[in-house]
């Protein structure tokens, strides 16, 4: 039976029309907690080489490729599993607290002359 609370993160488009990517290093392995935004991998590109960060929080359930082998774009990378969802938080840019008031105030009209 397959975890309802496992992500399998498939190899992003990394961009300029390249479709695939080697495994040049794992930063992870299975049974590694991670966080969202944790790099987990370096990949090179024909162009470049990256780090792919954690799409998720939780811990590294399987590695779908080894280190040297060249995986195409959209072919499993890695599961994470996650466990229960979490309650709704703030994205990767944020969002004010909602018992804070701001701690800017916007002038909406020009002062008086």
């Amino acid at each position: 039976m397959e975890n309802p609370h496992a992500h399998t993160f498939l190899l992003p488009d990394l961009g300029e029309g390249l479709v695939e990517a080697a495994v040049l290093a794992w930063l992870v392995h299975p049974g590694d907690a991670v966080e969202r935004n944790q790099p987990l991998v370096e990949v090179e590109t024909a162009k470049s080489a990256v780090e792919i960060p954690s799409p998720h929080a939780g811990t590294v359930a399987r590695l779908h490729a080894a280190e040297g082998e060249t995986v195409p774009v959209g072919a499993p990378l890695v599961t994470i599993a996650t466990g229960p969802e979490p309650p709704p938080g703030p994205g990767i840019v944020g969002t004010v607290p909602a018992e804070e008031p701001p701690a800017r105030r916007v002038r909406l009209r020009p002062p008086p002359e």
